[in-house]
């Protein structure tokens, strides 16, 4: 299943060729800068590129004497390139090369993911748009509170999304960095102009400063703000899961023909997409605590974090690649129920219009404390099943004192409370209010 929803690219970013690749090329880039720097005869990164080419099979035999991923795919580019060999690496360490090569596939999986966040927001603005006037009732604690619209709420969850879009803008500035100061941090080894030039190849900028590695509260925020927006697709795929509640069944997942939902009960129509979406949110929010646990490391730095990242870092990118899919594809086929959001409206015989009829009181010169007893009163005898609240308070003598009968009526109208819809929209969808997208450099060239 997730196959079908997670695009190749994204795949190919955690390839593990590709990585390899990409190691190559922060090794040539380096040979190359330091030809510049004259430590290094001219062409002979040319003549290593020529040569060299990634043999997965080959590094994975010599990391099994070596114990070392980095040292093996050294010693297999030796076995092709010749003299010239000697030329890689120099100066380097291992973290160099990985936590470099790591900023270029974080960032490439994170332009693939800000891609389908705006993909999501154009569907959820379309569908804000499509039911901007469709009334329905609000509910807070599960209970029917004053009338919303279903529009009003997709436009909610655009402007949460919206302020994902620019965390993850954020962060994509944060983690596309590089490092190739040597063992310790300090270029005992080499300049400072070479770890430049690498990263201004590869569309990252430099570390201003680190020690052996890139410092890991970059990527827990990187991971955090992965974890925030699974948090709003599961909120989203929860809403629509509780509004699929045979109950309420004023929204649908879309059924498709020859589906089934159940193996013994034929009638079942399941929210399985909204449920699987709110499960991987769960392994999302997971990943970003283990990402926080690698921000300590021992001094210079230690290894604990390198099997962490191997795992949480393709996870984390490919899930949120599917669920970005999933949660898309469900909204823009969301099955809406306007005679059901009706009569749901109707359900509680006009309770849901108790604070108009407070504030209209007030409005009349009643004084709060007796405005709110009576209009409560009858709603709790509306509760009871003695009738409708508009012919309850119309026969109050409080009430009716204050009130004649149309303006009781007025009260019970459930447009009255679209009126600043509007506005609202305008806030949300001015585009003037949402930044442009962010101009992406590529990363490495291999």
């Amino acid at each position: 299943m997730i196959d079908r929803y997670t695009r190749p690219k994204m795949k190919a970013v955690w390839d593990l060729k590709r990585k390899y690749e990409i190691w190559l090329e922060v090794e040539l880039l380096a040979c190359a800068a330091f030809e510049r720097a004259g430590q290094a005869p001219r062409g002979t990164s040319a003549k290593i590129r020529k040569k060299a080419k990634i043999d997965v099979a080959r590094i994975a035999e010599i990391e099994k004497v070596t114990k070392h991923d980095v040292i093996a795919l050294l010693e297999s580019l030796a076995e092709m390139v010749g003299p010239e060999h000697r030329f890689l690496h120099m100066g380097l360490t291992s973290s160099d090369i990985v936590d470099t090569a790591l900023a270029v596939q974080m960032t490439e999986a994170l332009d693939l993911i800000l891609e389908g966040v705006e993909g999501f927001l154009a569907v959820l603005k379309r569908q804000a748009f499509r039911y901007k006037n469709q009334v329905m009732v609000g509910r807070s604690h599960g209970i029917h509170g004053e009338p919303i619209s279903f529009g009003f709420k997709m436009a909610l969850w655009y402007e949460e999304v919206g302020r994902h879009l620019e965390r993850l803008r954020q962060v994509r500035s944060q983690i596309a960095v590089g490092k190739l100061s040597g063992a310790m941090g300090t270029f005992a080894h080499q300049g400072p102009d070479i770890e430049e030039y690498v990263c201004s190849k590869l569309g990252l900028t430099f570390d201003p400063v680190s020690n052996q590695v890139v410092q890991r509260d970059r990527h827990a925020a990187y991971a955090t703000a992965l974890a925030l927006l699974a948090a709003t697709i599961e909120k989203i795929a929860t809403e629509i899961r509780h509004l699929q509640r045979t109950e309420v069944l004023e929204a649908e997942e879309y059924f498709s023909e020859g589906q089934k939902g159940s193996s013994s009960m034929p009638h079942k129509r399941n929210p399985i997409v909204s449920e699987n979406l709110c499960g991987l949110a769960r392994l999302v929010r997971g990943n970003s605590l283990a990402a926080m646990e690698n921000v300590a490391l021992w001094h210079e730095r230690d290894i604990s974090h390198s099997s962490v990242e191997r795992v949480i870092m393709p996870d984390s990118t490919i899930l949120m690649d599917y669920m970005l899919a999933k949660v898309t594809d469900l909204v823009k086929h969301l099955v809406i129920y306007p005679d059901r959001m009706k009569r749901n409206l109707e359900l509680t015989g006009g309770l849901i219009y108790s604070q108009r009829l407070l504030l209209a009181l007030i409005e009349k010169g009643a004084q709060r404390k007796e405005s709110y007893e009576a209009v409560q009163r009858n709603a709790m005898e509306a509760w009871k099943g003695a009738g409708g609240l508009q012919e309850l308070v119309s026969k109050d003598p409080f009430i009716s004192q204050h009130l004649r009968k149309s303006e009781i009526a007025v009260c019970f109208n459930p447009k009255y409370y679209l009126r600043h819809l509007d506005r609202i929209y305008r806030r949300v969808f001015d585009s003037s209010r949402r930044r442009a997208p962010l101009s992406r450099k590529k990363g490495a060239s291999t």
